[in-house]
């Protein structure tokens, strides 16, 4: 029984020893590590690409857009002659001036439903090419440099292991 126990015990012993000496090899490799961290947000930002397609996202969509805005300026007028007129006008002229703002309002409201469809379509795309563009850059410049492991994403991230700089910078080549 007292056997028994004590093989237990060093057993216990020689497990805690092992992780100790597993978790300090890990601690020693870590340090040895070259991490680095890219702003993802930073690139969407103020990556040449980015700026590019945001830039032919407006020419692509700026005409559309214009429509949308005219044809609320056209509601805006409807609706307010209709307020202002509405004691002077019969009952079927009034009935028939709010269902053509009704149709309006219901053209206006499909049209800007599709447009922000078509936009947010069109920048997923955009910015899709972009990311993929920019993670090839990263592994680029990762087995460049020999860097086990570049983040993306964080919390917190040093200056000292940003290579966001390097990044925009391939990426405006």
């Amino acid at each position: 029984m007292i056997l028994k126990f004590m093989t237990k015990s060093l057993l216990s012993i020689q497990a805690v020893a092992l992780t100790v000496g597993i978790l300090s090899c890990a601690n020693v490799q870590a340090q040895n590590s070259k991490i680095a961290f890219v702003s993802t947000e930073r690139i969407f930002r103020e990556a040449t690409p980015a700026k590019a397609a945001q830039s032919k996202l407006e020419t692509e969509f700026s005409r559309r857009e214009r429509d949308i805005q005219d044809l609320a300026a056209r509601l805006k007028i409807q609706s307010d002659r209709l307020d202002k007129d509405v004691t002077i006008l019969s009952e079927s002229e009034r009935i028939r001036r709010q269902r053509d703002l009704s149709d309006l309002d219901k053209e206006f409201q499909r049209k800007q439903r599709e447009f922000r469809e078509d936009l947010n379509q069109r920048r997923n795309e955009e910015l899709s090419i972009l990311l993929e563009r920019t993670n090839k850059v990263i592994r680029q410049i990762a087995e460049a440099e020999k860097y086990d492991i570049v983040f993306q994403e964080a919390v917190f991230a040093s200056k000292r292991i940003d290579i966001t700089d390097k990044v925009l910078k391939e990426l405006s080549k």
